[in-house]
């Protein structure tokens, strides 16, 4: 199992306001390691963290923000995202109105060029650039991606890319592979439980699936289902302590019958 040195060890998580990314922030400090987020938004991070986290203003869709936030940084999670399907979320320059809607819907590609946080800008190029900048000592590099990379023909995953977003993340991924960095690459199923949007992170580090499933961990993309934001969390980071996991891709549902302990090292060490 890998060690961290907690006085020297430091992971930046990107996306970190998001549903996953509180509770990757909140899984991180559970486990007592230092975390910087990046963020575009330093007021709703102090809100949302309570002074528990380093905050480094910047923008993965804009490179010149991002060696600065990098400084002593060992790994990375990257969770940021934004919707499969144009959305408030794709901040356009301006709100399209019912007919900009309709053509937007007929005809994706026309939306690429009025969105600021398309999946294009986000997955693709947004890690692209988190790549560029990243030190090259990094220990780890953890991306969250999506089930269907390689199915991207066929249903579900065909409509889910209608506008780009399958496309992108693999893109997003073969920046990362192609890096030289260790990393490793989660790709969830649909993802529930969530999003949160509560500012105590003492109730983020309570949070419990609820759930009556359990984990299940495979390659090749061949899983389909629904994927707990929380058990996505856990995954980001548990597998920064398994030397196994290191330079792999990995797809996670939530399937089966729960156990009342999810042992992490054997799912990441039980597939070759």
């Amino acid at each position: 199992m890998t060690s961290f040195d907690s006085a020297k060890d430091l992971v930046l998580v990107a996306g970190a306001t998001g549903g996953v990314g509180q509770l990757v922030v909140g899984k991180l400090l559970e486990k007592g390691l230092k975390v910087r987020v990046l963020t575009r938004n330093a007021a709703k991070a102090e809100e949302m963290f309570n002074q528990k986290v380093e905050i480094a203003v910047g923008d993965i869709r804009q490179p010149a923000t991002l060696p600065a936030a990098m400084l002593g940084v060992t790994h990375i999670i990257n969770c940021a995202g934004t919707t499969a399907f144009p959305s408030a979320r794709w901040e356009f320059d301006e709100t399209p109105n019912l007919i900009e809607w309709g053509i937007i819907f007929l005809n994706p590609k026309s939306s690429e060029a009025k969105a600021k946080n398309s999946p294009t800008k986000i997955d693709a190029q947004g890690v692209s650039n988190l790549v560029a900048a990243a030190p090259q000592n990094l220990k780890r590099f953890v991306f969250v991606s999506s089930c269907g990379i390689l199915r991207k023909n066929q249903f579900p995953f065909s409509i889910l890319n209608g506008f780009g977003v399958l496309d992108a993340k693999q893109k997003g991924e073969e920046s990362i592979i192609n890096s030289g960095l260790p990393y490793t690459i989660i790709r969830p199923g649909r993802l529930i439980d969530g999003p949160y949007t509560s500012y105590d992170l003492n109730t983020l580090l309570k949070a419990k699936t609820g759930g009556k499933y359990g984990v299940v961990i495979g390659i090749g993309d061949t899983l389909s289902g629904d994927a707990s934001r929380i058990d996505v969390a856990n995954a980001c980071v548990e597998c920064l302590f398994q030397p196994s996991s290191s330079r792999k891709i990995f797809e996670i549902v939530n399937q089966g019958q729960r156990p009342p302990v999810i042992d992490w090292e054997t799912l990441f060490s039980g597939i070759e």
